[in-house]
């Protein structure tokens, strides 16, 4: 079998921990099945502004562009709030999703039957469910767009400009209604065109590429219409459509339905080949070093890792298996030890479960 280069990218906070808990699943992964994974350590965020003064390497860069897949841990804290805007951790992976062209985010978010006691919605919602695909734009938007500071009306003032080409919207826009024909074929795209030049400019052009899938139901909703509608009434959506800014918050917003952010994975996809992989929670600063922090979600990011980017479906699902027969089980980890029956796990240990579980004889 092809040796596979996978590029961690540990970061900061609890990302280094989160890391060690892929790497172990990974090579359980190699000793089931006898796939070969080549690990390479790169630095990103504050980890790098620490030992090279900048967030992005251009080591980094070279070494995630050579790789076959990207597992990233989480970028920033509260030691590096006070640099400038250039400096700071997150620059470092928004340089690196331009670097590797990456412009659709999709995040799955679903509610796992035995952790309904975890989730906020009541009794007769998480009966319902929740199984929400979220497909969020992150070439563009206000992420993206001209910054600064200048003299304004009242002084000093600081701005962040929202812009949005036509293709940059139809190609996210192409990519939802593919990932909506797999699924319910039921689309919600989500803007502010009551009032922003971009929203109008989004429903429009979503609706133009519509129209080439007549057979995928496609609504349109203001952002904070959705995000009311996700907390009364989450099983209402599909698939979730939406910019950079509107899908970070939203998608943030669901996961806490679900029982924990800690759960939820992510994958990066753009031009190239190189897809760049994550738990959708940041850094968890207040966990870092004390072994408590949720590795399921990035877990699951390195199910969807070898999916979609290495072409090992069979192995990826062997993870999400053994995710849920260990919530089935009563593993655990601080952020959804509720009800009865549990073992409460640190985050290793609970990898360790993970592992045994994929390494069980059938």
């Amino acid at each position: 079998m092809k040796k596979l280069t996978i590029t961690f990218l540990q970061g900061d906070g609890v990302g280094p921990e989160l890391i060690d808990a892929a790497k172990k699943v990974l090579t359980a992964i190699e000793h089931r099945f006898g796939c070969d994974f080549f690990y390479n350590d790169m630095l990103i965020g504050g980890a790098a502004v620490d030992k090279t003064g900048v967030p992005l390497p251009d080591e980094t860069v070279a070494a995630c562009r050579e790789s076959d897949a990207v597992l990233l841990g989480a970028v920033g804290g509260p030691k590096w709030d006070s640099l400038s805007g250039h400096l700071r951790p997150e620059k470092g992976l928004l340089s690196l999703r331009a670097a590797l062209e990456l412009y659709a985010n999709v995040r799955p978010i679903v509610m796992y039957n035995e952790l309904a006691a975890c989730s906020p919605l009541n009794e007769q919602l998480t009966k319902k469910g929740v199984n929400i695909m979220l497909v969020r734009e992150i070439g563009g938007g206000i992420y993206t767009g001209e910054r600064g500071y200048r003299d304004g009306a009242y002084g000093q003032e600081a701005y962040d400009t929202e812009r949005y080409s036509i293709s940059e919207i139809e190609r996210i826009a192409k990519l939802a209604f593919e990932v909506a024909r797999t699924r319910n074929k039921k689309i919600v795209s989500v803007d502010k065109a009551n009032v922003l030049e971009t929203g109008r400019l989004w429903r429009a052009t979503v609706t133009l590429i519509g129209s080439s899938y007549p057979d995928v139901k496609l609504e349109h909703m203001l952002v904070e219409d959705c995000a009311a509608l996700l907390a009364k009434d989450p099983s209402r959506f599909d698939v979730i459509l939406t910019s950079n800014l509107f899908g970070e918050i939203l998608s943030d917003q669901a996961a806490t339905l679900t029982g924990s952010v800690g759960m939820l994975p992510s994958s990066s996809l753009g031009l190239s080949k190189v897809g760049l992989y994550s738990p959708i929670h940041g850094p968890q600063t207040e966990l870092a070093g004390k072994d408590a922090a949720n590795p399921v979600g990035m877990l699951l990011s390195a199910a969807m890792m070898l999916g979609q980017s290495l072409d090992l479906v069979e192995e990826g699902a062997a993870i999400e298996s053994a995710v849920r027969k260990a919530l089935a089980r009563g593993y655990r980890t601080p952020d959804i030890a509720v009800g009865k029956k549990i073992t409460q796990l640190s985050c290793s240990k609970m990898a360790d479960e993970i592992v045994n579980i994929i390494l069980e004889k059938k």
